[in-house]
This record gives C-alpha cells, sequence and structure tokens, in this order.
C-alpha cells in the first residue's frame, strides 16, 4: 500500500510541484486583498474573505487549467465543476470566518490560513480527477 502511494506520487510530482506553486501564490493574493479590504479598507472581514476567494479563484483556475494539468479541453464542463467545487470551498470558508472570527474573536488571518491548509488537502484530487479530467473520446 505504501509502495503504490508512493508511486502514484511519484507519478504525478510535476503536477503536484506545479499545483503548490501555485496554490501558495494563491495564498498569498487571497491573504493579501483579505488584508487590503479588512485591515486598510476596514471592511467587515466576512466580506473581505468572499471577495479575496473570487480574485483567488479565477487566478488558481486559469493556472492550474493551463500550466499545473496542461488541460487543453474547452472550460464550460471545467467552469461548472470548478464553481461547484469553489462554491463549496467558500461556504466553507466563510462559514469558518463566521464563526472562529465574529463568534470567538480569532484573527481572521490566521482563520484564512487554517481554511487554506485544509482546502488544499482535498483539492488537488478534485482538480485532478474531477475538474481537469480528460474526456476520453470514442472513435467510430
Amino acid at each position: 500500500m505504501i509502495k503504490k502511494t508512493a508511486r502514484y506520487f511519484w507519478s504525478v510530482r510535476d503536477q503536484l510541484i506545479k499545483y503548490f506553486i501555485v496554490g501558495f501564490s494563491g495564498v498569498f493574493l487571497d491573504v493579501g486583498f483579505l488584508a487590503l479590504f479588512s485591515k486598510v479598507f476596514g471592511w467587515n472581514p466576512t466580506i473581505s474573505v468572499v471577495l479575496s476567494q473570487i480574485i483567488a479563484l479565477i487566478y488558481n483556475f486559469l493556472l492550474n487549467k493551463y500550466w499545473s494539468f496542461a488541460n487543453k479541453e474547452m472550460p464550460h464542463q471545467q467552469i461548472v465543476r470548478y464553481s461547484i467545487l469553489a462554491g463549496a470551498n467558500a461556504i466553507f470558508a466563510t462559514g469558518v470566518m463566521y464563526i472562529f472570527n465574529e463568534l470567538l474573536g480569532f484573527e481572521e488571518l490566521l482563520v484564512r490560513l487554517g481554511t487554506i491548509a485544509l482546502s488544499v488537502s482535498w483539492n488537488f484530487f478534485l482538480y485532478k480527477y474531477w475538474v481537469y479530467r480528460e474526456v476520453v473520446k470514442e472513435k467510430l
């Protein structure tokens, strides 16, 4: 089991490395806009996290599609699947932000980093096998 898992991760290492580069830079973009909106502009942290996520999601979709997963398919279905995943992640992040920041008083940037770390753990596999999966067309 361990060898099989290690072989799998070795076989997707290039995609995984690119995914983490995009994700890491996306975190800076996301948290940077969250800080700009909530700290500089003084906006509500829950509203700020929604806006920062939208910006980061567009960035992540485009870079992961064309660079990390080198996907050439037309993006129509991918945008729908990505939007569903992004929506689920956004609901999760917004709910966690509300609970931990507004109700419990935790710092919004720390809460956001925590939700990002959790979503990264499941997003690679969902991107690879659901969002950007290659459609195999039968030859007639």
